[in-house]
């Protein structure tokens, strides 16, 4: 009798191991689909855009060209994804292209439509508000909120060595030559120092950036350029920690309609 009751619990046991192995593969598969769809819908919405939006002017041109280069990229990233951790960098990467394609409809006069979910790369990097010119080393860079032809370069807001770097329009592209080793860097920490650096823009702000600005903080009421607490507001900086971004799974993002035609995006 003894014997018997073993024999059924270890049986009931190894069903519910069973069972739950099953669930577990179940859910991870799930996971994984869910993943890749939401990468691939993203993808094919860049791809969509890029089809259809041509222009001439510098700023848009050169918008139309990162955002192929993140199709590209975000096609390539697909192919070999595996993981949902990887599915969400091609997700990521197709966003930012998408993200270049706003730039390119504001570039051209025309509704960038709603918009996107927040890059978590751009989380707490901010927005230019005013334009910015320095000067390095014999050379003149300029930021600002809006295209031109000084600021034909769209970024859409991340890190740089450390530094945030706010989405706006910019003279050069110096984030991209600054990828590479030696000079090249040297010269990228050079250029964000002086168009971000509080130290650059106002001696008085030297404190509040080793205090805030370094570790992507608030920069409180200090007033100027970099005024308004969190990068946001009143400053040099709008929508500093973008309102509670965070993992890029995380992110919801409906359909886009209206101005971008054809019923998605």
């Amino acid at each position: 009798m003894e014997f018997a009751l073993w024999l059924v619990l270890i049986l009931l046991l190894g069903g519910a191991f069973v069972f739950w192995r099953r669930g577990s593969r179940s859910r991870r598969s799930n996971e994984l689909a869910d993943a890749r769809a939401e990468a691939q819908r993203w993808y094919e919405r860049l791809g969509g855009q890029l089809m259809n939006l041509h222009g001439d002017a510098p700023a848009v041109r050169q918008a139309l060209a990162d955002a192929g280069e993140r199709y590209n990229a975000a096609g390539s990233q697909l192919e070999q994804a595996t993981t949902p951790r990887q599915f969400g960098l091609a997700r990521e990467t197709a966003l930012e292209g998408l993200a270049y394609i706003r730039a390119a409809r504001t570039a051209m006069g025309i509704d960038p439509g709603p918009e996107l979910p927040p890059l978590a790369a751009a989380q707490g990097a901010g927005a230019l508000t005013k334009e910015r010119q320095v000067d390095v080393q014999g050379q003149t860079f300029r930021a600002g909120p809006q295209p031109g032809n000084s600021t034909p370069y769209y970024y859409p807001g991340g890190r740089f060595q450390g530094r945030p770097v706010p989405a706006g329009w910019y003279s050069t592209p110096w984030w991209k030559t600054a990828l590479g080793a030696g000079v090249g860097v040297v010269g990228g920490l050079l250029i964000a120092d002086a168009l971000f650096s509080p130290a650059f823009a106002d001696p008085g702000y030297d404190a509040g950036y080793q205090e805030g600005f370094g570790d992507g903080q608030d920069f409180g009421d200090q007033g100027g350029d970099m005024g308004g607490g969190d990068m946001g507001g009143q400053g040099d900086y709008a929508g500093g920690d973008f309102g509670g971004g965070g993992d890029f799974g995380g992110f919801g993002g409906g359909d886009f309609g209206g101005d971008f035609g054809g019923g998605d995006f």
